[in-house]
């Protein structure tokens, strides 16, 4: 399956390692946009194009759950959000995954199994989702049809 993913972090390196992660985890062959913050990335998001999200919370000019916000107003449909950041307090967990804002959320540092394993129930959420015919997730639901 190929999934166009959008990587936000202000660290190149981190991006990388993301990057270089989902596309070890054999999860899906990903086509990847890069951001170098939330503002960066909000210019180069479309809800049509991008199927699915990974986010940094700290970062300059708009953090990520500001940018998740922002494209959670953009659109009608779901797109899949993940953060990937040092933020591992409970309370920070919670206010990301408040009201769906972000759908998982994997803490730095980070293996390939660990991804793996975090994205795993949200791929079988799509598969359940393309199944039942829900659109919440738009076109990507599509893909697991």
């Amino acid at each position: 399956m190929q999934l166009n993913a959008m990587v936000i972090d202000d660290s190149g390196i981190m991006r990388k390692m993301v990057m270089r992660s989902l596309s070890e985890s054999e999860i899906a062959e990903f086509t990847f946009t890069e951001g170098t913050d939330g503002q960066d990335a909000l210019s180069k998001f479309d809800p049509s194009v991008h199927e699915i999200i990974f986010v940094d919370w700290n970062m300059p000019n708009m953090n990520g759950l500001e940018f998740v916000k922002k494209i959670r107003e953009m659109t009608d449909h779901h797109v899949p959000v993940v953060m990937i950041t040092t933020e591992s307090t409970m309370g920070k967990v919670e206010e990301a995954m408040e009201g769906g804002a972000v759908d998982t959320f994997i803490c730095k540092p980070f293996t390939t199994e660990v991804i793996k394993k975090k994205l795993e129930p949200l791929f079988e959420k799509l598969q359940d989702a393309a199944e039942s015919g829900d659109n919440f997730f738009g076109a990507l639901a599509n893909k697991f049809a």
